[in-house]
């Protein structure tokens, strides 16, 4: 487990995207994560969508169903998922900005709600679906992130993780000039191995269907989001402020560091696939 030097906490993610919450809207939009190409020929929002369909599509989700979306940043898988699989989903963040913003949009069957999924006080197996894309990267306790999701999974409910992951093995310049700057100007307070993951899952209790890693297929995000808030800074002046200002404007630094760690294979991009044993309720 890749850990980076200066301590990390709930408060201190929760204080980056309220911080920078106009900078996401404006250079990521209404999902805060990695675009899965196919082609090659997708545009930006074509990616993110297919990344979104992607975990539906591991999830086997059906009309009807619960789902919780763990780290759901402004509720934009959330909506996609209510409304192109029919399921009633509670999603949950440490921002209340970006649970503001959630409360501002439509979408039937989503419930957004400010809180920490490690003390996140749902019932034991009400959900039949569970998904967290790049949430867990900031969790303080990872087997906890598991043993929690575990728990409010009904039997035989599913669970996809879409991760930031380190290489098994990294090399120590990969890991000092890499891994560990991006968990701290990223506020995350570890970064995972495959393995690690894999057995984190299962000592809480889950059998692991499947691991795709498709690290060449997302790579180009961190390309695109750096022109995007290279022509934000010339053009937005409030953006330019905020750079200049914010508590957070560190993560700025990441970005070449992310394009970096995917080119030489440092970082991977992982989606775990998850079963809770046991038959599910007729």
């Amino acid at each position: 487990m890749i850990v980076p030097g200066a301590a990390q906490d709930a408060a201190a993610v929760a204080d980056h995207y309220d911080e920078l919450d106009i900078v996401y809207r404006r250079v990521w939009g209404e999902h805060v994560h990695h675009g899965l190409w196919t082609t090659g020929r997708e545009s930006p929002t074509e990616a993110v969508e297919a990344l979104v369909d992607a975990v539906a599509e591991r999830l086997r989700l059906a009309p009807g169903q619960a789902g919780v979306d763990i780290g759901c940043g402004y509720g934009g898988t959330a909506r996609r998922l209510a409304t192109t699989r029919g399921v009633r989903v509670t999603g949950l963040t440490l921002s209340a900005e970006q649970a503001r913003f959630a409360a501002t949009q439509p979408g039937d069957g989503v419930d957004v709600r400010v809180a920490d999924w490690l003390d996140n006080g749902l019932p034991d197996a009400a959900f039949d679906a569970a998904w967290s894309i790049e949430s867990s990267e900031h969790m303080v306790d990872k087997p906890a992130f598991f043993a929690e999701a575990h728990r409010v999974l009904a039997p035989g409910g599913r669970m996809v993780v879409c991760a930031w992951l380190a290489r098994t093995g990294a090399r120590p310049w990969e890991v000092r000039t890499m891994l560990e700057p991006i968990c701290r100007e990223g506020r995350l307070p570890s970064m995972g191995t495959q393995e690690e993951y894999e057995a984190m899952a299962r000592e809480a209790g889950f059998r692991v269907v499947g691991f795709d890693d498709v690290s060449r297929r997302v790579a180009r995000t961190w390309t695109i989001c750096a022109r995007r808030v290279a022509r934000a800074l010339v053009a937005d002046r409030e953006l330019r402020g905020i750079g200049l200002r914010a508590r957070n404007r560190v993560f700025a630094l990441s970005i070449p560091r992310l394009i970096a760690a995917y080119r030489t294979g440092a970082m991977r991009y992982g989606i775990l696939t998850l079963e809770k044993p046991g038959a599910p309720a007729a």
